[in-house]
């Protein structure tokens, strides 16, 4: 780099120029250093929580926003970063891959353009060492003006960037896959052998959160191959391999299940590395045996291989999640998902031809009444439906029941469980009385579950029909997408006739999308179908169930896990 300091010209920066540097460079840095990952790349892929969030957290941290600047000169760099408040030293590197971006989308050539990097160190909320990357396309003579004027204004080169923790082909293939998942896009990379590292570039899919609109995931070392399959916009080096991965999906759910059952969480340790031979007999099993399901969960993200000791693996935040005792805990759901509804899907052909749910054709009977003869089973699959909670969690701001809990008035929860969002919603607001309307067993299940607020509840045993009157919010949260349509209609009637003109009915539920983006209630969709008949709706759809039993949508809004609270009342 130059040190020449020519005076400026109209087509050279000039201070006012510099001054929008170092306002960005500024902000950059406080962006930098106020972010958490996993809340961060939640906000990066809207969607993206719970396991795999956990999961995607235990691979990558973030670590650099970027951003590019076009300084005449060294020194004017070096005044640009100590006036934005970082460290106007370090080395500044070539950077190849902007380079070539940068050549290759204004039609010059590689040579003509000096491109360096400075990372700067900025530090996290907790003390982790991150940084400001920061681009320089230095131009003393003034002859890439117009490109450093554009890329100002577009600001293309700005991004974010997750390192990866000891990448390999499949951790890299499994996160590039979870980014394009979640609605991001390849938008180029490369191989820098100055610093012996591979970027991924991705364009953030439009519903991100940040002001960033493109992301890196930075891997150490020479991954060409996997950059060759980012570049070509392949999921993989050959259709066959996408194909084997969504085969083996079946193996990882009973691998997840076999996990939770030999509760091998409870066992690990996420500080402290065991191998299979101090685990075995912890467990029960065969230390050849358990070493081969250790190394699964590896490669899925449940447990992690320390480094350096091969063959002794630590619990990763994803696998504590299998524990009983976790918060959030997703125990009995791994079991439910490696059980019952494993070999209901066994029969998701016959559901296709038949209409009949694959549950049905299993087990002979309806998904209901086969738990309700199996307390232990039932049990279990009532604690499942907690590993859902976290989509309650702004329930208790909705205006609709802050409203009612300003009046100290009365929230009616049917088949509400055993009273997970009911007890959260009477804990938020001591004002508020409560009405659990469920099966016997799972009121009794209920009354234990929500301890000292059970005192501002009662509880009815009954089915639908049973709805009570004279109630000022009513809840249906994860019911309707268990039936068919004509089932819903007779259980909002019912809902409709026992609701007082002027009462609200919440109805929580994921909401089908009207266009191919992936969705979790595409996936629920098919499972609904198979296990219980039923299924998940579009907004529109809801509006003429609600419409056909006297009842009007007034709006609905997005929750946490992609579900939505749909409010109605009395047309």
């Amino acid at each position: 780099m130059t040190t020449t300091s020519p005076a400026p010209t109209a087509d050279r920066p000039t201070p006012a120029d510099a001054a929008t540097d170092v306002e960005r460079l500024r902000a950059a840095a406080g962006f930098v250093r106020e972010q958490e990952t996993p809340d961060l790349l939640a906000r990066v892929l809207p969607g993206l929580d719970g396991p795999e969030l956990r999961a995607m957290t235990e691979r990558c941290r973030f670590a650099h926003a970027a951003l590019l600047v076009s300084p005449p000169d060294e020194r004017v760099l070096r005044a640009e970063l100590a006036a934005a408040g970082l460290s106007p030293d370090g080395e500044a590197r070539p950077s190849v891959v902007v380079r070539d971006r940068l050549a290759a989308r204004h039609g010059r050539g590689a040579g003509e353009l000096d491109v360096r990097i400075l990372r700067p160190t900025v530090y996290g909320p907790g003390g982790e060492r991150r940084a400001v990357e920061v681009f320089v396309l230095t131009d003393p003579e003034g002859s890439a003006a117009a490109v450093a004027a554009e890329e100002r204004a577009a600001d293309r080169e700005a991004h974010l960037a997750f390192d990866v923790e000891r990448p390999d082909p499949l951790v890299l293939r499994g996160l590039r896959a979870g980014f394009l998942r979640h609605g991001a896009t390849p938008d180029g990379g490369g191989y820098n052998p100055h610093e012996d590292g591979t970027v991924f570039y991705f364009a953030a899919p439009d519903e991100t959160k940040t002001p960033y609109r493109r992301v890196e995931l930075y891997a150490r070392g020479d991954h060409r191959d996997v950059l060759a399959e980012h570049l070509a916009g392949r999921p993989s080096s050959h259709p066959a391999e996408t194909l084997l991965r969504l085969l083996t999906g079946a193996w990882t759910t009973q691998a997840l299940a076999a996990c939770a059952e030999l509760r091998l969480p409870e066992a690990m340790s996420p500080s402290t590395a065991r191998g299979a031979e101090v685990l075995a007999p912890v467990v029960g099993a065969r230390p050849e045996n358990l070493a081969t399901l250790l190394r699964y969960l590896a490669m899925v993200g449940v447990v992690a291989e320390e480094p350096g000791a091969r063959g002794s693996f630590r619990l990763t935040d994803a696998g504590l999640l299998l524990r009983e005792d976790a918060e959030g805990s997703v125990r009995a759901l791994a079991l439910m998902y490696g059980g019952p509804f494993y070999e209901s899907f066994a029969r998701l052909a016959h559901t296709v031809r038949t209409g009949e749910p694959g549950f049905e054709d299993r087990y002979g009977e309806n998904h209901f009444d086969h738990f309700a003869r199996d307390p232990e089973l039932a049990a279990r699959f009532d604690r499942s439906m907690t590993a859902s909670a976290p989509m309650f969690d702004p329930l208790p701001q909705h205006p609709v029941v802050t409203a009612a809990a300003a009046g100290g008035r009365t929230v009616v929860d049917i088949a509400g469980g055993t009273g997970e969002l009911l007890g959260r919603l009477l804990t938020a607001h001591p004002a508020l009385r409560g009405v659990l309307l469920e099966r016997s067993h799972v009121v009794e299940a209920a009354r234990t579950r929500l301890g000292t607020v059970a005192e501002r509840c009662a509880f009815l045993t009954g089915d639908f029909a049973d709805v009570p009157p004279d109630g000022d919010v009513y809840v249906l949260s994860r019911v309707l997408h268990d039936w068919d349509d004509e089932r819903c209609r007779e259980i909002l009637r019912h809902c409709a006739a026992a609701m007082p003109p002027e009462a609200d009915l919440l109805i929580v539920e994921r909401l089908l999308p009207v266009d191919p983006t992936p969705s979790l209630a595409t996936a629920w969709d098919l499972h609904m179908m198979c296990n219980t008949g039923g299924r998940e709706r579009t907004a529109a759809a809801y509006a003429r169930l609600l419409a056909d039993a006297g009842l009007a949508l007034v709006g609905h809004s997005p929750l946490p896990l992609e579900a939505h609270v749909l409010h109605a009342r009395r047309r």
